[in-house]
């Protein structure tokens, strides 16, 4: 099959990631001895940098890692709702939805400490080491994408008019970044060299120590000061008023990243990884285990109607089962039973309903307002959020609502140290740049509803159901692959897509990443306005014109979008039995590179 890029192999490290200077970074440190936990900690903050407008220090991280000759854990870097994010707050202002931008959708910074966690617990080191690539290009300056030009083209007059701060760094002189000239923030690079210095100055040479303090300066110290008085602004949100938010001092003191077991599900001899029923992951699994023994041809119209049948029943599943604030049912749901029952559902046609399950007997309960979409929408083939490739959490949309987007880093190194990583939120574009950090709050909490009782709903101290879903892959119980990609509700849609083209389609990693990808929107999206397009599947145009066309005699709305539209994967592997690496990376996006040697 004709790829884009050669799979990189090796036997020394690899790194795959969404920007080439956040690969790099992480391949410098593998090259100085630091192990893949102290690589992607790097990378992680020189994306902070390079990818302002699709992450951000105070957004999220979700880490799947397999340490060497250790079990797969998770790290939780998804901050809660504050204390003061109650449902009565929001309607008692008479919002029906969390706004998409400003304070009031900030959830609890969380990307930061689970990045200080994953470096004391299993990296080697220092707070300096790991930061230099971030302030060097925060500080000097880096040649900026062009979609960050773009993204603050579409702000533009927010910035200039509201948002003042968010102005000085990506609008200076009146000019939006552009790859020809380079993009500094000084500001965020005074962050970081006073948190080194306070946090050497507390704990001297003791690593570990540094780290700790450098944790209690974001959740204390002058960083929580700012953030605080930033989420008391007044600021334009998506509602059209200004708000303040609810972020206190209580609530950046008393929280802390952490580690958990890993959801999984077990598939010929493969054993893949996600985190848990807080995030969007198990609806990774909740697609395998919906898929029949035998598989139709790889790519043919009964592959792609099958995929796409199993994922409207596995994200119908998601809106009525996870979140934090109730149990998630994940063992009946991925159950055999379940899924036979389940398998059933899926016809020779498209299915234009939202159809969640009843693990265990017991009635799915959906938002008033999913509801009302889905009736509303149900039927007409009129969409209700941005059609073609990429609609949902990675674009800008043309009235100027937000929905930024994600990174990912995976990371392998020679001793056999793995780690599957998804920062994201905290965007340039979710609310201002808090002036003395340079970075700006999340607006995670938009995924939250505001309808009592659900395991969705705004609830404080729980943790908003995040979109954000790195995957690992074991082989016959042994940590193989790495990969992730962003892209929102897309992301376990191309991610298995991907998986299967491994594992069932006989490709490598690049031709798994370049074979023609699709998504549908068939279900609520998780990012304001919330839309949903019944039946809609946009396909890239390389996909063979029979099989679209098949596609569409069984009834699915089909629109073809660009060529190279639909992904930005990333992924990582390890061969047990030989101790070769390879690594590959989207070409989709123009920025994601994979280096390795």
């Amino acid at each position: 099959m004709f790829t884009t890029r050669p799979t990189l192999r090796g036997t020394f490290g690899m790194v795959s990631s969404t920007h080439w200077l956040a690969s790099q970074s992480a391949m410098a440190v593998l090259e100085e001895g630091g192990n893949a936990f102290d690589a992607a900690v790097a990378a992680g903050f020189v994306l902070h940098v390079v990818e302002p407008h699709l992450n951000g220090p105070a957004g999220e991280v979700p880490v799947v890692l397999a340490p060497a000759g250790r079990p797969v854990r998770v790290l939780c870097g998804q901050g809660p709702a504050p204390a003061g994010a109650t449902i009565a707050h929001y309607r008692s202002l008479g919002l029906d939805l969390v706004p998409g931008t400003g304070p009031l959708a900030a959830a609890v910074p969380g990307a930061f400490d689970a990045w200080m966690l994953l470096l004391r617990d299993h990296g080697t080191r220092t707070l300096a080491e790991v930061l230099r690539y971030a302030v060097d290009h925060a500080e000097n300056g880096h040649p900026p994408v062009e979609r960050i030009a773009g993204t603050v083209e579409t702000v533009r007059a927010l910035f200039e008019n509201e948002w003042t701060s968010s102005a000085d760094v990506y609008l200076p002189g009146g000019r939006p970044p552009a790859p020809g000239r380079l993009l500094r923030n000084p500001a965020l690079a005074r962050t970081w060299r006073r948190l080194i210095d306070e946090a050497t100055a507390a704990a001297g040479d003791d690593r570990t120590g540094q780290i700790e303090e450098a944790r209690r300066v974001w959740r204390e110290g002058f960083v929580a000061e700012a953030l605080v008085r930033q989420a008391g602004r007044p600021t334009m949100d998506t509602s059209g008023a200004r708000h303040t938010g609810t972020l206190s001092a209580a609530d950046l003191a008393g929280w802390s990243a952490g580690y958990e077991d890993p959801v999984t599900y077990d598939r010929d001899g493969w054993t893949v990884c996600k985190a848990g029923g807080w995030s969007q992951g198990p609806v990774l699994l909740q697609q395998l285990a919906l898929l029949p023994d035998e598989l139709p041809p790889y790519g043919s119209a009964d592959y792609v109607h099958l995929l796409v049948e199993g994922c409207k029943l596995a994200m119908a599943d998601r809106e009525a089962w996870y979140g934090d604030a109730a149990d998630v049912p994940l063992d009946t749901l991925l159950s055999g039973p379940y899924n036979a029952g389940r398998r059933a559902l899926v016809g020779e046609t498209a299915s234009y309903e939202l159809r969640p399950g009843s693990p265990g007997g017991r009635p799915p309960r959906l938002s008033d307002h999913a509801m009302a979409v889905a009736r509303r929408r149900a039927g007409t083939g009129a969409p209700a959020c941005p059609t073609g490739a990429g609609a949902g959490e990675p674009t800008v949309a043309l009235d100027g609502t937000t929905r930024g987007d994600t990174c990912l880093i995976d990371v392998v190194d020679r001793w056999g140290n793995m780690v599957a990583a998804t920062p994201s939120g905290g965007w340039l574009q979710s609310n201002p740049v808090v002036p003395e950090l340079g970075f700006p709050l999340g607006t995670r909490l938009q995924m939250a509803w505001l309808d009592p009782g659900l395991p969705n709903s705004l609830t404080p101290g729980r943790r908003p159901r995040t979109t954000l879903t790195p995957s690992l892959a074991l082989r016959d119980g042994v940590p193989v692959m790495a990969f992730g990609t962003p892209g929102g509700d897309q992301q376990d849609q191309w991610q298995l897509h991907f998986l299967l083209g491994v594992t069932h389609g006989g490709l490598d990693l690049q031709a798994a990443i370049d074979a023609p990808g699709w998504h549908n929107d068939s279900f609520p999206g998780s990012f304001h306005p919330r839309g949903m397009r019944p039946g809609g599947l946009t396909v890239e145009s390389r996909m063979d014109p029979a099989v679209v066309e098949d596609l569409r005699r069984r009834g699915h709305d089909v629109t073809v979008g660009g060529p190279w539209t639909e992904g930005r994967l990333c992924a990582v592997a390890r061969d047990p039995r030989t101790g070769i690496l390879s690594a590959a990376a989207d070409p989709r996006g123009m920025q994601g590179y994979a280096v390795g040697r």
